[in-house]
C-alpha cells in the first residue's frame, strides 16, 4: 500500500532561501502561491505578457514577471497551465532557464508522462496534485484545513526531491489532510480515467440522459432538472461525507430499493466494457495524441463539442432555476 505522509512529515524550512515560480495564476495557480506566501515561503508569478490575470496577482502582493524570467529568477518552478499548452511554454520559456539543481513541478502528470516535457537529467521533477479544485484548496487552507494531495517523483537529481516536495505540499496546505504517494503514470491514467468515465463525461452524460427522458415523456423541464440535475449535489455531498453507506442511511428506503434494483440495469456489463476501452485509449496514448493533434490545429472539434453542449435545452432551464436558489452573485463561476 502506497504511504500517506502528514504534517509531522513535513519539513517547511526546505524551502527557507528558496524562490518559487508559479507559472499561471488560474484556479489552481492564485491557491498555490497565496497559500505558499502565507505559509512564509518566497513565491514570484510568471505569465504571458498582456495576461487578465497580471494585475490581479500585482494586487495581491505578488512580484509578476513573464514565464522566461519568473523561471530563471526561481530554484523551484511549478507549472500550472493548461496542459495542452505546457510543452510549448516549457521549451520558449523554462527549459533555457533551467539550472542543476531546480525543482520542476507539475500538478498533473500528463506532459511529462506522455513525454511532451523531457527534463534535463540534473533537476528534480515532482508532481504535488491537490484533489480539489483551486478555490477549495485556497478556502480550505483559509479555514486552517487542507484538501489531500497527491506526491511523485519522477527524477530526483539532488536526494531531496522528496522532502522538497512534500515541504511544497505542506506549504499549500495538503499535508495537513494527507499526501498520498503515487507515480507520474497512475495520477495521468486515474485522473483522465475519471474525468471522462466518470465524474465529467459519464455524470453530466446521466444527467441530461434522465433530463431528456422526462421531457420527452411530457414532464415538466422544471421537474425533470430538479429531479435529475440540481439534486445530484446533495447526494454527492453525502457520499463526499460518508461515503454509499452514509447516502443510503440518508434517503427514504424507497429510494434506497430504486438504487439497488436500477443502478444495474444502467451500468451494466457492456458499460464496464466501454469503461475499459476508454481506459485502454488512455494508457496507450490514444487520447493524449487525440487531445493534442486537436489543439494543433485550432481545436475546431472542441469548440463545436463546446457550443452544442452549451445549447443543450437543461442549460436555459437550469438559468431560470438558479435564479431561485439563495446563491450569492459573487460565488458564480460563469455569468448567466
Amino acid at each position: 500500500m502506497a504511504k500517506i505522509f502528514y504534517q509531522e512529515d513535513c519539513n517547511l524550512s526546505l524551502l527557507e532561501g528558496k524562490t518559487i515560480a508559479v507559472i499561471g495564476y488560474g484556479s489552481q495557480g492564485h491557491a498555490h502561491a497565496l497559500n505558499l506566501k502565507e505559509s512564509g515561503c518566497d513565491v514570484i508569478v510568471g505569465l504571458y505578457e498582456g495576461s487578465r490575470s497580471w494585475d490581479k496577482a500585482v494586487k495581491q502582493g505578488f512580484d509578476v514577471y513573464t514565464a522566461a524570467e519568473a523561471a530563471k529568477k526561481a530554484d523551484i518552478i511549478m507549472i500550472l497551465i493548461n496542459d495542452e499548452k505546457q510543452a510549448q511554454l516549457y521549451k520558449e520559456s523554462i527549459e533555457p532557464n533551467l539550472e542543476a539543481g531546480n525543482m520542476l513541478m507539475f500538478a498533473h502528470g500528463f506532459a511529462i508522462h506522455f513525454g511532451q516535457i523531457v527534463p534535463p537529467k540534473d533537476v528534480d521533477v515532482v508532481m504535488i496534485a491537490p484533489k480539489g479544485p483551486g478555490h477549495t484548496v485556497r478556502s480550505e487552507y483559509q479555514a486552517g484545513k487542507g484538501v489531500p494531495c497527491l506526491i511523485a517523483v519522477h527524477q530526483d537529481a539532488t536526494g531531496k526531491a522528496w522532502d522538497r516536495g512534500l515541504a511544497y505540499a505542506l506549504g499549500i496546505g495538503g499535508a495537513r489532510a494527507g499526501v498520498l504517494e503515487t507515480t507520474f503514470k497512475t495520477e495521468t491514467e486515474t485522473d483522465l480515467f475519471g474525468e471522462q468515465a466518470v465524474l465529467c463525461g459519464g455524470v453530466c452524460a446521466l444527467m441530461q440522459a434522465g433530463y431528456e427522458t422526462l421531457v420527452e415523456a411530457g414532464y415538466d423541464p422544471r421537474n425533470a432538472y430538479f429531479e435529475c440535475i440540481h439534486e445530484m449535489k446533495l447526494i454527492v455531498d453525502l457520499i463526499y461525507q460518508s461515503g454509499f453507506a452514509g447516502m443510503r442511511y440518508s434517503i427514504s428506503n424507497t429510494a434506497e430499493y430504486g438504487d439497488y434494483i436500477t443502478g444495474p440495469k444502467l451500468v451494466t456489463e457492456e458499460t464496464k466494457k466501454t469503461m475499459k476501452k476508454i481506459l485502454s485509449d488512455i494508457q496507450d496514448g490514444t487520447f493524449a495524441k487525440d487531445w493534442l493533434t486537436e489543439n494543433a490545429i485550432g481545436a475546431p472539434h472542441f469548440r463545436a463539442m463546446r457550443a452544442k453542449a452549451a445549447a443543450h435545452p437543461a442549460e436555459e432551464i437550469g438559468k431560470e432555476l438558479r435564479k431561485l436558489y439563495s446563491w450569492s452573485e459573487e460565488g458564480k463561476l460563469i455569468e448567466n
